[in-house]
């Protein structure tokens, strides 16, 4: 009898924390807010706040578009000089094997699947649009077909999602730089410099070149460097990014309470896992990196002790002499 007690015990645990975790994902919304120093950051952004969500992951079963809705939501009603986007709008909007099977070429049901899952995405950034809230964003490897990664001739998902977003008002960054304007309602300094956004594609999909992004912003500018995957911030040369930001990791998805870095990701992964928050010890001197844990899911649609995340970060003058 007390076997059966605690199998039906453990059963009963086990039933109660999946169903918290198909829960606490659309229950609750962490709002996390940081302070970020940048050299040379031109005084009428400092003090000017930015946003930074990640992982829709629009195309998962039981996707989280009321909690994207609801992070979008909080980004028009806070009005931030910015929203910036990690990647992973789409969640492998193909089977690998059916387009194996029709040579790389879509059938007409993937590409419907396809375009329901780009629209959804741009359907939900209009609001942020509408409110003339500029938004950038990068492409993450979901993003593209798995086919994608072994050729560069097999394209067109990537392209057609950038090329919507782009159409919709939102500045995407493939390996690319750009100044941004100052925030609104306030005036740049008579020969201030810019401040630039650097966006570098996906790592997976092999589209990363993070030299070519370095090479569009003028030497010593200040900078944010925006990517999907966390891993290429180790390939940034020192100083080249004091404040960098990922997502792609989700936190983890699913946490052993009390012990946030005991993840389903890190049980999974051979090496070290960069799973969320600032990731201390990691990459050269200089350059620091925030993952953001993301909205969405990878494999099951539930998160444990891993709620979705809103970033809000408020951009600071590095003071003299100062290093982190």
């Amino acid at each position: 009898m007390a076997v059966k007690r605690l199998i039906a015990f453990v059963f009963g645990a086990l039933v109660l924390v999946a169903g918290w975790g198909f829960v606490e994902p659309r229950l609750v919304l962490d709002e996390t807010h940081r302070e970020a120093s940048i050299p040379g950051l031109p005084e009428a952004w400092d003090g000017a706040r930015i946003a930074v969500m990640a992982d829709w992951q629009t195309g998962m079963w039981l996707a989280n578009e009321g909690m994207i809705r609801r992070g979008i939501a909080r980004v028009v009603a806070q009005a931030p000089a910015a929203l910036l986007l990690a990647g992973d709008f789409l969640y492998q909007p193909v089977d690998e094997e059916s387009a194996q099977e029709a040579n790389e070429e879509l059938e007409p049901e993937d590409l419907k699947e396809i375009e329901a899952q780009i629209a959804r995405t741009v359907e939900l950034l209009r609001p942020v649009l509408a409110a003339g809230i500029p938004v950038y964003a990068v492409l993450g490897n979901h993003d593209y077909l798995k086919e994608e990664f072994e050729s560069a001739a097999v394209s067109g998902v990537a392209d057609q999602l950038a090329n919507a977003l782009r159409s919709a008002g939102v500045t995407v960054l493939r390996n690319e730089a750009v100044a941004l304007p100052p925030p609104k309602g306030r005036s740049p300094v008579a020969g201030a410099r810019s401040l630039y956004l650097g966006g570098i594609d996906s790592l997976l999909a092999g589209r990363a070149e993070p030299e070519r992004m370095l090479a569009a912003i003028p030497q010593g500018a200040p900078r944010l460097v925006l990517m999907h995957n966390p891993d290429v911030f180790a390939k940034l040369p020192a100083s080249s990014a004091p404040l960098a930001l990922a997502g792609h990791t989700h936190g983890g998805q699913m946490r052993v309470p009390g012990f946030p870095r005991w993840s389903w990701m890190a049980l999974r992964a051979s090496g070290r896992v960069t799973v969320d928050g600032w990731i201390h010890d990691y990459g050269a001197p200089g350059n620091r990196l925030y993952v953001n844990r993301g909205i969405g899911f990878s494999t099951a649609p539930m998160r444990i002790n891993c709620p979705p995340e809103l970033t809000w970060f408020t951009l600071r003058a590095q003071p003299s002499g100062e290093t982190r």
